[in-house]
């Protein structure tokens, strides 16, 4: 095992507690991480002892304050290897993040007849801000097919790209899924014809790094609460050269330089898009918790989270009556499946009674089930602190399952 699990797992005071009298066991961790105490002290540390608006003011705790803040961007800098630190936007997390490119990408870009290109896989927060676009401007939403894997037609994709293709928008990993995309291939084809690309990294940077400079997309969102940090914060990374091209997404203070009654003028990058008074005490908690994933390190995460897939697939796959949906070759810490003859929410229900969390439902990804024809899923999603021992709980509450309905 690459690093110790039980001397993890205390460092997470949420999974020392009992449900319904049992140690939880927690496998939902792709709708949303536990916090380590290193993120909840840093936020606690910010309101007890910083607390103040940034940016604004001469006295000391705002200089502390906006100091913390601004060398926070800088360590999100490092984390995707951007370029530079204003190209690091600060918003409420994956789906703020997508609105502000689809709001002020349309408005300056879209027009009738263009296209926008996403997937068959999208997390809802990556299809209805590009609908919104394309009714509002009469563009047309393309989508790109997969097959029962859960996999990319990358052939149809290529067919697709066009002259009108205005942006093209997809996930990263899968949250319905696990499926990792080929998001380099996808950006390199969209490039050739001078195309920007947004992906949708929500599910990836818990499990793997990510190299904006490398991957050389134009848009790069995630958010703080599924890498171990707050709710309520993520970011949008965003090349330089369109960011300045961008009208601002939201109007306010902070994102202005001066402001008359005729006419108001654009403060510079990063505030042109942080109007309002920032979630100060929750970005600082997202910066503990990429500290907290870089000590980890990334090789380390990927050895001993595929391990965990590889012997869920194998125990789940031992049981009676169960369908696996997606199961492409490349995937991350997710397994999706049904029993064919339980409901998901009644294998949920029971799962709970004996401590363990999983999630059911259509996962903010309905078309994905409309694809597979089930009306949701149970889904399984590991984190760093999830052993073998917890998933041999999962297999001997999922046989109690099918005891319960013959």
């Amino acid at each position: 095992m690459p690093f110790n699990i039980e001397q993890l797992r205390r460092e997470f005071p949420a999974l020392q507690q009992e449900v319904n009298k049992r140690p939880l066991i927690y496998l939902d961790n792709a709708a949303t991480t536990q916090k380590p105490k290193a993120v909840i002290e840093r936020i606690l540390q910010y309101y007890s002892r910083e607390n103040s608006n940034i940016h604004r003011a001469a006295h000391y705790l705002s200089q502390q304050a906006t100091e913390a803040y601004e060398e926070a961007r800088k360590t999100v800098q490092m984390f995707l290897n951007a370029a530079f630190s204003h190209e690091i936007i600060f918003t409420r997390g994956t789906t703020e993040a997508i609105n502000l490119v689809a709001h002020s990408y349309s408005k300056k870009f879209l027009k009738a007849g263009d296209e926008i290109i996403i997937t068959a896989m999208e997390h809802h927060s990556n299809i209805v801000p590009w609908q919104m676009a394309c009714e509002n401007h009469g563009a047309v939403l393309k989508i790109i097919p997969m097959d029962d894997k859960g996999v990319l037609d990358m052939d149809a994709y290529k067919k697709m790209l066009n002259s009108k293709t205005r942006m093209v928008a997809v996930t990263h990993v899968s949250n319905a899924l696990g499926t990792i995309n080929p998001v380099k291939e996808i950006i390199d084809l969209a490039h050739e014809k001078d195309i920007p690309v947004l992906i949708d990294g929500a599910q990836a940077l818990s499990h793997m790094k990510v190299d904006v400079q490398k991957l050389n997309c134009d848009f790069y969102c995630f958010s703080g609460h599924k890498i171990y940090g707050p709710m309520g914060v993520g970011v949008l990374y965003g090349k330089e050269d369109w960011l300045n091209q961008l009208p601002p997404f939201l109007g306010g203070g902070e994102m202005i330089k001066e402001v008359t009654f005729e006419k108001t003028t654009y403060n510079e990058l990063p505030f042109k898009f942080e109007a309002g008074t920032p979630n100060v005490g929750d970005v600082l908690g997202m910066e503990a918790a990429i500290r907290f994933l870089s000590y980890l390190r990334y090789d380390e995460i990927a050895i001993h989270e595929n391990e965990l897939l590889v012997y869920a697939t194998q125990r789940l796959s031992e049981l009676d009556n169960v369908r696996f949906i997606g199961t492409a070759p490349q995937k991350t810490s997710v397994i999706s499946f049904v029993f064919t003859d339980i409901h998901p929410y009644d294998t949920g229900t029971i799962l709970d009674k004996l401590g363990i969390a999983v999630r059911t439902g259509h996962h903010c990804a309905q078309p994905v089930m409309d694809y597979f024809g089930v009306p949701g899923t149970v889904r399984v999603s590991f984190g760093v602190y999830n052993s073998k021992q917890e998933i041999d709980k999962l297999i001997e509450g999922l046989l109690t399952v099918r005891e319960m309905f013959g």
